[in-house]
């Protein structure tokens, strides 16, 4: 997706000013970013840079401590209970351990959001299940367990959840963790195949750069609670800031320290 396109098309989701406190700690630290429709959109960044934290706000889990997220148009940072569901039933997610409960199956995991917040018939849903399952390559894998499929398989049966609902939004948290080479390149081709077959609106937390500037219409780059930079993929290869380059080329000297003392250590652990 050209950036000029990107930016002719309507706001899905964005946060201003975001600011979240965590006993006295600053861990996101006025936040700024829209996504668009239509588009792929990373936010990258090492552990403990506040990415995850952003991610929370966004599908409404977390309430910052100042600052707006919106919605497809919607303001819910205020929003609890009913409300907050109705914006949900909207969106899906897909979760870095897959979230799979263990004593259903396959088929009945994709099912859930279709059982919880529908009124479909069975045998509707059964049909929505199987194309979904379809979708994501595991047609026929309905009734296994979450403990007779892989890892790449379970994540893959999480994204075919997280579409179960037809959503305007796809979130994924880490999408390729734990995953070897291949397995994650087939993740990240079915990420984009998703986004241009259901006109999906994909939001994606990483710090695999095979990912970011693989799948990436832009790419935001977190450090310290804060947006370093917003960028295509080619824009983020080629940037000037010296933190950027070192954390998209993995290297060791720069302005990103490896080594903490104990009280920054701990502070880390809060983000």
């Amino acid at each position: 997706m050209a950036g000029a396109d990107i930016e002719d098309r309507k706001v899905v989701a964005e946060v201003k000013g975001l600011v979240k406190d965590f006993g006295g700690r600053t861990v996101l630290s006025g936040i700024d970013l829209k996504v668009r429709e239509g588009e792929t959109f990373v936010i990258m960044g090492g552990s403990g840079c506040g990415k995850s934290t952003l991610l929370r706000h966004m599908i409404g889990n977390l309430k910052p401590s100042s600052g707006r997220v919106y919605l497809l148009g919607t303001d819910i940072t205020d929003f609890e209970g009913a409300e907050l569901d109705d914006v949900r039933k909207k969106i899906g997610m897909s979760f870095q351990s897959s979230a799979l409960f263990d004593s259903m199956t396959v088929g009945e995991n994709v099912s859930l959001p279709l059982r919880e917040h529908t009124k479909l018939e069975k045998s509707v849903i059964n049909i929505m299940v199987t194309m979904k399952l379809e979708l994501v390559g595991l047609r026929g894998f309905e009734d296994l367990m979450p403990s007779e499929i892989s890892g790449g398989m379970k994540k893959r049966v999480g994204i075919a959840r997280a579409i179960a609902m037809d959503p305007k939004i796809v979130f994924y948290d880490e999408p390729t963790a734990g995953l070897d080479p291949i397995m994650a390149a087939v993740i990240d081709k079915l990420i984009l195949d998703l986004s241009r077959k259901l006109s999906i609106t994909s939001i994606v937390v990483t710090h695999d750069m095979k990912s970011v500037l693989g799948i990436g219409d832009r790419i935001a780059m977190l450090y310290e609670g804060s947006v370093l930079e917003v960028g295509t993929a080619e824009e983020i290869k080629n940037s000037q800031n010296a933190t950027v380059q070192q954390f998209i080329n993995g290297s060791f000297d720069g302005p990103i320290s490896f080594f903490q003392s104990k009280a920054d250590y701990l502070e880390q652990l809060t983000k």
